[in-house]
């Protein structure tokens, strides 16, 4: 029996929140039970920790360790695959024969004899790619690249979370090495020099070192000027109606003599600002359903900074959403609610329906979920940044800054798409010379937020990593929560290129929801495919509703049941929410009586 008594460590304080904070997240636990505790963020180990996040700034924000040990898992398994590796040889031989056969006759065969690019592979699409020496240096590089992906898939004993991290990696080094981003392997870049007498090497050297000196002193990309929030982008009229320390609640204002009594609440993602749905006057969703005659609610989030590092997940619930309802319920008392989430916010939204539904609160009139996932065991190449070892390494990363900085999200965005994002990119700025030309989503894009740092290991932690909302262990106020208390119509938006959700991930919704839900699947990814403005050409989807009592019907099997429909997916959706709403009235009031002091739309949370 052990005579040394334990006493508590004493651990490091964390920052302080900002006083309002304070004070909003004291209001909120003061009616939650006195025997609910909930977890709490520790500050063990802070020299290990602070190890950590220096580490982070010279790996981009991956962990060396969660990468090795993958590396390690494939190489030992493949070392004890003899058979494996005597294929992986035959291989090598059998595409060496035949590559240099067709050097050896590349006038007299066709282009692309051996191997052709994928669909999607836009680097060797231009018809220079079909001539030599050209399409014999893209045809070792797809064979090489073809090479690789054979031998870092398919091996027995490999953990599939592994094999995924090292496909990706040497995908990522293979990326990098491609014909396609040197000016002497480039048929277009040379075709180019060649016409310009190399002036297209002078523009893109002037490119380069704008965008150096763009990154040193923080300032915008070339042409973003013209997209001013407030002005040219998130321009759609209307009146800040409530705000905490949280959230700002747009009200905008109705173009049609009388509305829908249905009021719509737009719920966005905080890891980017909110005005994706309301871009451009001519690809705004906000404007467009104005014009339909319905009353808009949306919520814009503020950029968090080190003050609210102790922010919790739970807290984008309560002051976000539900403070959010409260206050649409007061401006419009008795009405049914239209609820859109969209990415995070379309997770948050749903946790919130869940909630709600458990507690017997029927304010939502119909949920619509927008490139949304609730289930998140397939969700995508994202997840090969969600391991343990990887949140561990992003948890010290954003606990010595209290946040996760807008440089690490971005990145890892873009190396789902490096091949858009990043080479095609490089190679048409500063090869070609051309420079890219700005867009308002782009301008989008580049205006990223921070995100707290209790609320995203939460998040990482309790959806990504142990998906407690899908398999039931997710709780709100100390209470499980089950995506089948949602009784409420649905409305479910899947996009068919989406790297962030893959649509097949958002289509889990059929079994986890005891409710009526249409599905729809529209081309674009993910961004591209939500902003798709009637009048824009190039949009097609498939949709199909299913009843709550009827039966399953897999992903696979219902791409091939579902109707292809030519178009925008907008008039779609709107035509099923005027189908659940009431006769056109009045319009409401914009605002309560006793709120003063409140800015016009956009509001200032969108400039922080």
């Amino acid at each position: 029996m052990s005579v040394v008594k334990i006493l508590p460590r004493a651990e490091a304080p964390l920052q302080a929140p900002t006083a309002r904070l304070v004070a909003e997240i004291a209001e909120r636990v003061a009616g939650t039970p006195a025997d609910c505790t909930c977890p709490q963020t520790t500050d063990s180990y802070p020299l290990d920790r602070a190890f950590h996040a220096m580490l982070a700034r010279f790996t981009g924000g991956i962990s060396p360790v969660a990468l090795s040990l993958a590396w390690l898992d494939w190489g030992a398994h493949l070392a004890a695959a003899p058979q494996h590796q005597m294929e992986l040889s035959r291989n090598i031989f059998r595409d060496s024969g035949r590559f240099l056969e067709a050097a050896a006759h590349a006038t007299s065969q066709g282009p692309w004899s051996v191997i052709r690019p994928q669909g999607r592979d836009r680097r060797f699409k231009d018809r220079q790619w079909e001539a030599a020496p050209f399409n014999l240096l893209a045809q070792a590089f797809l064979l090489t690249e073809r090479w690789w992906h054979d031998a870092t898939t398919g091996i027995r004993g490999v953990s599939h979370a592994n094999e995924a991290i090292v496909e990706f990696s040497m995908r990522q080094m293979l990326d990098m090495l491609a014909p396609s981003n040197f000016a002497a392997t480039n048929p277009q870049v040379l075709e180019k020099a060649f016409q310009s007498g190399g002036e297209n090497f002078v523009f893109g050297w002037q490119n380069w070192c704008n965008d150096l000196m763009r990154l040193l002193s923080g300032s915008k990309l070339a042409g973003e000027d013209q997209f001013v929030v407030g002005k040219t982008v998130a321009a759609s009229p209307g009146k800040v109606v409530y705000r905490n320390s949280l959230i700002e609640l747009i009200q905008y204002h109705p173009t049609t003599a009388q509305v829908r009594p249905e009021p719509i609440l737009i719920v966005p993602a905080w890891i980017m600002k909110y005005y994706i749905l309301d871009l451009s006057p001519q690809n705004s969703l906000v404007k467009y359903l104005t014009a339909q005659g319905f009353t808009v609610f949306a919520i814009s989030w503020r950029n968090p900074d080190a003050h609210d590092r102790v922010v919790a997940f739970d807290d984008y619930r309560k002051l976000g959403v539900m403070a959010a309802l409260d206050t649409i319920g007061q401006i419009v008392p008795g009405r049914k609610i239209h609820a859109l989430g969209y990415c995070l916010g379309g997770t948050l939204l749903s946790i919130a329906a869940a909630a709600m539904g458990r507690d017997g609160d029927s304010r939502l009139g119909t949920v619509t979920l927008l490139a949304a996932q609730t289930d998140f065991t397939e969700a995508g190449e994202l997840t090969l940044f969600v391991n343990e070892s990887q949140v561990a390494f992003l948890e010290d990363m954003m606990w010595q800054r209290g946040y996760l900085d807008t440089t690490q999200m971005a990145g890892a965005f873009q190396l789902l798409r490096s091949n858009e994002l990043i080479w095609s990119r490089l190679s048409r700025d500063y090869l070609m010379g051309e420079g890219s030309p700005a867009s308002d989503l782009m301008a989008w894009n580049a205006d990223a937020t921070r995100l707290p740092y209790r609320m995203h290991s939460e998040y990482l932690r309790q959806l990504f990593l142990d998906n407690d909302l899908a398999e039931g262990r997710y709780r709100v106020e100390c209470r499980s929560v089950s995506l089948s208390d949602i009784h409420t119509p649905m409305f479910v938006v899947g996009t068919l290129a989406d790297h962030v959700a893959p649509w097949r991930s958002v289509y889990k919704i059929h079994y986890q929801v005891d409710a009526d839900v249409t599905f729809l699947l529209t081309s674009g990814g993910h961004n591209a495919g939500v902003v798709a403005p009637p009048q824009e050409e190039g949009h097609f989807y498939q949709v199909l509703t299913k009843a709550a009592d009827a039966p399953y019907v897999g992903a696979d099997e219902w791409l091939k049941l579902a109707p292809r429909v030519e178009g925008s997916w907008w008039p779609e959706w709107t035509n099923w929410l005027a189908a659940r709403s009431g006769a056109p009235s009045d319009r409401p009031q914009i605002g309560l009586a006793g709120a003063l002091g409140l800015p016009d739309a956009p509001g200032d949370y969108v400039h922080t």
